[in-house]
């Protein structure tokens, strides 16, 4: 029997996550796919495990590890760099640092280049050639041709558009570089999500300048209830992804790389549901005590 998978994505560590707000990914096959990062007491990612050296859970039933995997699995990486005014300085930096940062791809992998501010645009093609990428990055952050203002979560729209358009050939990423300050306009975080739902996309996200979720609106009478905040830290979370603080941005551009190149891949043939909807998932470990694991919580199941 074939199901229609819709994965329902949330930090594991994170008790106060519920069905209804974890994302949503869909599949045409019968098999769960769970891509988990394990991270050290030190906050490094561990990258020398086994399929031994996990368990998963179904519904509190272990499951049967059907495939395993971490350098095998290639990986499309959609780069969506914020080119706002703001950002002018840490984008040359992220620049400076690409040659090295993607180098730690593999040949099976490939790259994208979009830009935006009140607009996004592709400006380069999914590609194997990351010193070409690398190259071209030096002249593209200085890209003003996008309009004023900094419109986030229609730029992760058209991103997951564009990488959703791709044929599946393995893991999907979408690094976003921004500060993170936005007034989105009738594009709420929930469309963002469902967006990168239907991608299958995970978003990452390097934050500029104040790491922390912005504060509630103050909606003085007569505010336009069309403009939200962006989150990026938000909808990392609720993809699976993770959020880094700038900082020395070439420094942690190499270090996002790394992280997201080093998730591992565990897939389990889906339970026949005894009814359809939410199945929880947990991931542990045998071994490595006091690590970290970070992955999916669950998924819908339906006949």
């Amino acid at each position: 029997m074939r199901y229609a998978l819709a994965f329902l994505l949330a930090f594991l560590f994170n008790p106060g996550a519920s069905p209804q707000d974890a994302p949503l990914f869909r599949s045409g096959v019968a098999l769960v796919r769970v891509d988990a990062q394990v991270t050290g007491r030190n906050g490094r990612t561990i990258e020398d495990l086994t399929a031994d050296d996990f368990a998963v859970f179904d519904e509190e039933k272990q499951q049967k590890i059907a495939h395993f995997g971490r350098e095998s699995e290639p990986l499309d990486l959609l780069l969506l760099l914020d080119v706002s005014g703001s950002m002018s300085r840490s984008l040359q930096l992220l620049a400076a640092a690409a040659r090295g940062a993607l180098k730690q791809l593999y040949e099976s992998d490939r790259v994208s280049v979009m830009l935006f501010a009140r607009r996004a645009e592709v400006r380069e093609d999914f590609t194997s050639d990351f010193s070409g990428v690398a190259d071209w990055l030096r002249d593209a952050v200085q890209d003003r041709s996008l309009g004023a203002g900094t419109a986030i979560n229609q730029a992760i729209v058209t991103a997951a558009a564009h990488i959703g358009k791709q044929p599946v050939r393995g893991r999907r990423a979408i690094l976003i570089v921004t500060d993170n300050q936005s007034l989105n306009y009738q594009v709420t975080d929930e469309d963002a999500v469902k967006a990168l739902y239907r991608a299958d996309a995970v978003l990452n996200a390097i934050v500029i300048g104040a790491f922390a979720h912005p504060a509630p609106p103050i909606r003085p009478r007569g505010a336009n209830p069309d403009f939200t905040p962006a989150d990026v830290l938000k909808l990392a979370q609720q993809t699976g992804g993770e959020a880094l603080a700038g900082g020395k941005i070439g420094e942690t551009f190499l270090q996002m790389v790394e992280r997201i190149r080093a998730r591992y891949n565990i897939q389990y043939a889906a339970p026949a549901p005894d009814a359809e909807g939410f199945r929880r998932i947990r991931v542990e470990l045998t071994t490595r005590k006091g690590a970290t694991v970070r992955a999916r919580a669950g998924y819908y199941a339906t006949h």
